[in-house]
């Protein structure tokens, strides 16, 4: 089954590599952003920059006993995951998040495992809420029955997990649901967080597929919207190239966008989200953390251990 999924993933980006080099697509790429102006450009990157600091937060808030005022240290490791997302095909980068959580912080294997799966569930709640809410063509009472049942089950599910958790040995599900309850527990504010970097980001994505279109706001963000549910579906292209393109142009179909001008857009707006996503990763790999400052009970704990 796996080895299926991966050649489906590989077989979708051969055929938009195809679709590209028989079209001759490249130059009219190059046309479109070269029209793109600067301003639009440097707003979109001051979006993403936005919600990789978000993003950090949310692991800060997670970790903050064992993180201690390292907000520097979230924010690289933020950063290294979500470069190593955009580029190892297979979605394999996600094994940067338990790695580096490991390196940083001590956290154990089934912790960081928990917390990683908690995350990208949140994403994927608040990401199915919003394509709910906005979906053309749905019953009001289908839109408001999924959107309740969505965060119902957001709302219920960390209950269920402290609930039944907390039962010491067991197998690996037993553990994996303790630390699941606890990651779920430690999170005041995740899913403020969330709801925060996704507002933000769909927007710099929003903004940016809209200049490179010459649309509206309205269609960059749905084509926005199609582009981040093809990028949670189980199957995708390598490195997402492929079915994330065509998940943004079948979104703006409905909108007057031609198919193929819809995947040149979203080519564009793939690629600038890589080459941020990569950008940042290089300078948090060469650049050393800052600290924030720490408050007084944690300056007084820091000095009885170092003392003892």
């Amino acid at each position: 089954m796996k080895a299926a999924k991966r050649a489906l993933a590989v077989a979708f980006s051969l055929a938009f590599v195809v679709w590209l080099l028989q079209k001759q697509q490249w130059g009219e790429l190059a046309a479109m952003l070269g029209q793109l102006p600067a301003s639009a450009a440097l707003l979109a990157l001051a979006g993403f920059l936005l919600s990789y600091a978000l993003r950090a937060a949310r692991v800060y808030d997670e970790f903050r006993h064992e993180a201690r005022g390292r907000f520097g240290a979230c924010l690289r490791l933020v950063l290294l995951h979500n470069a190593a997302v955009n580029i190892v095909p297979f979605r394999g980068g996600e094994a940067a998040f338990p790695v580096l959580l490991g390196k940083l912080f001590g956290t154990p294997l089934a912790r960081a495992l928990a917390s990683l799966f908690w995350f990208r569930l949140q994403d994927a709640l608040v990401v199915a809420v919003v394509a709910v809410a906005v979906w053309p063509g749905l019953p009001p009472l289908w839109r408001g029955a999924s959107v309740l049942a969505l965060v119902a089950f957001a709302w219920a599910l960390p209950r269920w997990a402290r609930r039944s958790g907390g039962k010491a040995g067991g197998g690996r599900l037993t553990r994996l649901r303790n630390a699941f309850a606890e990651s779920t527990r430690h999170a005041r504010f995740g899913w403020l967080w969330t709801i925060a970097n996704w507002t933000v980001k769909l927007a710099a994505q929003a903004w940016l597929l809209a200049a490179l279109l010459g649309r509206g706001i309205n269609t960059g963000a749905t084509g926005a919207l199609g582009a981040e549910l093809a990028a949670i579906l189980p199957v995708q292209g390598v490195a997402g190239f492929g079915t994330y393109e065509a998940g943004a142009a079948m979104a703006l179909l409905p909108n007057g966008v031609a198919l193929a001008d819809g995947l040149r857009a979203a080519l564009a707006l793939h690629l600038f989200v890589i080459a941020c996503a990569v950008g940042a990763g290089i300078i948090a790999a060469l650049l050393p953390e800052i600290p924030l400052p720490r408050s007084a009970g944690e300056q007084s704990a820091s000095e009885k251990t170092e003392k003892s």
